[in-house]
């Protein structure tokens, strides 16, 4: 234990102090002391180093008050201009391109865009691939700029809410099972095909079928029979004039001078034939054309 002794001295008087066995000194020494300073050395230039690398990464990538780089932090969300590559998959609400610019979606495979619900199931996806677009969903609708659909998909039926339905292609429409619309028309100076090439073509309606050519012909042309049944009104041929070109001569009836005149006849079984004119009724019933 170290003892310190206190004296007491009168002014003009001077007394040697006591030289102390012990000296303490205060502060660090030696090893302490170097490996102190290396660790501060150390510490500021990892500070140093970690200030500029932190400088060049804001340099680097363009970091500013109001976003980084090409990318902006808006009130209506981000803003990106420019070209961007996306790396893994993207989950936005809404993605929209500037108003005097198209919003482009590029791949080198295909892209795929889908519609989860709160489950997180995928309920629609479009894939547009190199060879063919793919829409998955219950329903496809296309809407005009008014919001009137112009194009509906489902799996029952396919509307078309345009007002005209045009083909261009020069083999025309193929439909396999029936067509319902109010009106088949063709271009103008186009003309009008239907057919069936090796089954019946049938048209059906409640309150009539009216075929029309205002500035050309109509052809009916068919292999077989071609029948025109009426189940509870007439048949009304109403032209100027009606002409039968192929049908057979029968037999000459009584004598008389024809002038170049026939007169159409009707077999039993209701068959046509022309028979030269006379002063009276030249029809025979039991006609060689009837037999």
């Amino acid at each position: 234990m170290v003892r310190e002794q206190y004296m007491t001295t009168t002014p003009g008087t001077s007394l040697e102090r006591p030289k102390n066995e012990y000296v303490y000194k205060i502060g660090i020494y030696g090893w302490r002391k170097r490996c102190l300073y290396l660790f501060v050395l150390l510490l500021l230039i990892i500070l140093v180093v970690n200030f500029s690398l932190t400088i060049w990464i804001l340099k680097v990538m363009w970091f500013s008050p109001t976003g980084m780089g090409h990318l902006r932090v808006t009130k209506e969300g981000l803003r990106l201009e420019g070209e961007s590559e996306f790396l893994f998959p993207l989950y936005a609400k809404e993605i929209h391109s500037r108003v005097d610019s198209s919003l482009l979606l590029q791949s080198t495979h295909n892209v795929t865009v889908n519609a989860r619900n709160s489950n997180g199931e995928v309920t629609g996806r479009l894939n547009v691939g190199p060879k063919m677009v793919e829409f998955h969903s219950q329903q496809f609708q296309i809407n005009s700029k008014d919001g009137k659909p112009l194009f509906t998909v489902d799996e029952n039926e396919v509307v078309i809410g345009t007002d005209k339905l045009r083909v261009t292609g020069p083999e025309g429409a193929l439909f396999e099972h029936s067509v319902e619309t109010p009106l088949v028309k063709a271009e103008a100076f186009k003309q009008l095909r239907l057919e069936s090439p090796t089954r019946s073509l049938s048209m059906d309606a409640p309150r009539g079928i009216n075929i029309k050519a205002q500035a050309g012909n109509i052809e009916v042309l068919s292999q077989m029979d071609i029948k025109l049944h009426s189940s509870d009104g007439v048949l009304l041929l109403d032209a100027e004039t009606v002409r039968l070109p192929k049908l057979p001569e029968g037999t000459r009836g009584g004598s008389g001078i024809s002038q170049g005149l026939y007169e159409i006849c009707v077999c039993p079984d209701g068959k046509l034939y022309l028979s030269v004119a006379g002063v009276g009724s030249t029809c025979q019933e039991y006609s060689r054309v009837c037999q």
